[in-house]
């Protein structure tokens, strides 16, 4: 359990670091901003695959649940994109994005799209904790999605900031948010923990929801500025880093 604490705490950490960040980078260079997420976007999907489905098609002969909880993860997050805008759409680094997206109600609900996708990535670290074996525990989720909050709490800090809202209120909005993600990370651990039937189910669940988030969210932003080469090869040593990194922590 104290694994679980270290990783809810990590991810919370994360959030507050990114967000400190952007008090003081108030506009990243559309080039680095992609190669940076571009990096985030492979450590996400190969803690998606190593950490949570390929662990989840291990466990059960019975391949079908979890494929059927991959698509499961994947539509739940479809649903909430439904009810709120895109990342891609209000990242608060263009001048056009803010003045057509620069009212209190967009920033807001921008601000709630954020924090309804850090429940279900709070989830996935916390599935991903269970030690089934008791050998070693498994970082490489929470590791990625930490990386990931990095950036993603920096993105929260401008709009707010543009919309007149005072640095205090915007920092606790920030920790906030890594709050639901700290809270995801502990429910992810107990609903899995209660029965290792569903667990396989629950991982593909968990690694559908990244996978979703990582093709829908982060990709798509990295290749709308010109930049997409040298996007892709920073998702590529990101996706890279995981594996080694899995390699020599297992």
């Amino acid at each position: 359990m104290t694994e679980v604490w270290i990783s809810a705490a990590g991810l919370l950490g994360s959030t507050i670091i990114g967000s400190v960040l952007g008090f003081f980078i108030k506009e990243l260079p559309h080039k680095w901003n992609d190669m940076v997420l571009g990096y985030c976007a492979g450590i996400m999907l190969a803690a998606a695959t190593l950490g949570l489905i390929v662990p989840a098609f291990e466990m059960t002969t019975q391949w079908w649940l979890v494929a059927i909880g991959v698509m499961a993860g994947a539509f739940f997050l479809n649903l909430l994109d439904l009810v709120t805008p895109h990342m891609h759409a209000i990242t608060g680094l263009d001048p056009e994005a803010h003045k057509h997206n620069s009212t209190l109600n967009h920033i807001l609900l921008f601000v709630m799209a954020i924090a309804l996708h850090k429940l279900p990535e709070g989830m996935a670290a916390g599935i991903s904790m269970i030690n089934t074996s008791e050998e070693f525990t498994n970082w490489s989720v929470s590791f990625g999605i930490a990386l990931q909050n990095i950036p993603e709490g920096m993105v929260i800090i401008a709009p707010l900031l543009l919309a007149g809202v005072s640095k205090t209120r915007t920092f606790a909005i920030s920790i906030a948010i890594g709050l639901i993600e700290m809270a995801g990370v502990l429910l992810g651990y107990g609903l899995g923990s209660t029965s290792q039937v569903y667990l396989p189910v629950m991982l593909g669940f968990a690694g559908g929801a990244m996978l979703y988030v990582t093709s829908d969210e982060m990709i798509p932003e990295t290749h709308t500025h010109g930049y997409q080469k040298e996007a892709t090869y920073a998702l590529l040593v990101g996706f890279m880093t995981l594996i080694v990194l899995d390699k020599f922590v297992a």
